[in-house]
């Protein structure tokens, strides 16, 4: 698969493999156009320490998205495709913005949609004008041939691993096969990267992180998950974050087995099985999951 591959009218850039004719007008399942679309580009300083280091991300959070999740707190920009439509130059001014700005890196969050865009911007500016990493951010749901098309360019992958169960992943995400697609989504991640590697100054500038949000009464899947990661991949291969910070956002009320926090029964039980495997990495607060820590999507640094 080229970058361009999408304009040939059958757009093939995710696993869902609409088929739709971007180009011309025609929007799929993740709602995107041929047009870049962008809700905020600003420094982000709640992420993990390696990769806010301090000073901030350098986040840019685009439009659409591959997932339906129930619980997105993102939801009027991955759902919604709340947004301002720009160029890949304005594209590239936001990049070199963020890093005058002092970022930490460039962080892509659900870019997937705009993977020729990307790299057509990045072959402009990366290793010349922008010399931080670059961090890709998503819901771990990605085809491996359009990674292939990432291989050079990205320094540092940061996917979620959401489910192991494809009945929890159909129910939330809509997408049964998620698992099946993001393992080898981030086995392609972990071939590129490598071992992980940090800068002195404790940044994460190669390698892959996986996030795993535990979810109210998905404790048992949540160790599946894990288990399913240590199987496979080495404790130097990835670092994995576990997430407390579940909030009954957007839709959660519609499934009541959901909407409610996480106890710290369910969360303490799946770091046991981090500890098992000696992943290292991070492991949230549970004063995390508040609804401040989502930022405020206002265009901020988009127009």
């Amino acid at each position: 698969m080229t970058t361009d591959s999408y304009y040939d009218g059958n757009c093939m850039l995710c696993p869902r493999m609409c088929g739709v004719d971007r180009i011309h007008g025609t929007r799929g399942y993740c709602g995107a156009s041929s047009q870049i679309r962008v809700a905020r580009a600003a420094l982000h300083l709640w992420e993990e320490p390696c990769i806010s280091i301090g000073r901030g991300s350098g986040t840019v959070f685009f439009s659409g998205c591959t997932l339906r999740c129930c619980f997105c707190q993102n939801h009027t920009v991955s759902h919604g495709c709340f947004g301002a439509d720009i160029t890949e130059d304005r594209l590239a001014e936001i990049f070199l913005s963020l890093q005058e700005q002092g970022a930490a890196n460039i962080n892509l969050v659900t870019a997937t949609p705009y993977i020729p865009q990307i790299v057509r911007v990045l072959d402009k500016i990366r290793g010349q004008t922008l010399t931080i990493p670059i961090v890709w951010n998503s819901g771990g749901y990605e085809r491996v041939e359009s990674l292939h098309c990432l291989d050079g360019y990205i320094d540092v992958y940061l996917p979620d691993l959401k489910y192991h169960d494809p009945i929890r992943s159909e129910r939330y995400s809509d997408a049964a096969d998620y698992f099946s697609i993001a393992i080898e989504a981030i086995g392609e991640m972990v071939s590129q990267r490598g071992e992980y590697r940090f800068h002195e100054n404790g940044a994460l500038v190669n390698g892959v992180m996986v996030r795993h949000l535990v979810m109210p009464g998905g404790r048992h899947d949540s160790i599946r998950v894990i288990k399913a990661l240590g199987e496979r991949f080495s404790e130097k291969q990835i670092l994995l974050s576990l997430m407390s910070q579940y909030t009954p956002f957007y839709r959660s009320c519609d499934y009541p087995e959901i909407n409610r926090r996480i106890t710290s029964f369910e969360y303490r039980s799946v770091c046991d099985m981090v500890h098992e495997y000696g992943f290292s990495g991070y492991f949230q607060e549970k004063s995390s999951a508040k609804e401040e820590y989502t930022p405020p999507f206002d265009l901020e640094g988009v127009l």
